[in-house]
């Protein structure tokens, strides 16, 4: 199983808040700015995480991030 970094949580965090304050509005460039710069941030820390060592599946790291930030009662049990 992959094990996420704090780092790589709170940076999912952000740009899942970014993309619900994004899309509670009618869609501008600038709106969206945010939410798009947080997603690529994520995304490179996800492959920077990935490549250390232990390697890790880069797939698999990314979903269980996303499992614990947007399902986190999955793991209450």
């Amino acid at each position: 199983m992959a094990n996420p970094s704090e780092n790589l949580i709170n940076l999912c965090r952000a740009a899942v808040e970014a993309h619900r304050v994004a899309t509670a509005q009618p869609y501008t460039v600038e709106g969206w700015r945010p939410w798009m710069d947080a997603a690529e941030t994520f995304q490179a820390a996800v492959t920077a995480e990935a490549n250390q060592e232990p390697k890790q599946n880069r797939f698999k790291l990314e979903q269980a991030t996303k499992r614990i930030v947007l399902h986190p009662e999955l793991d209450e049990k």
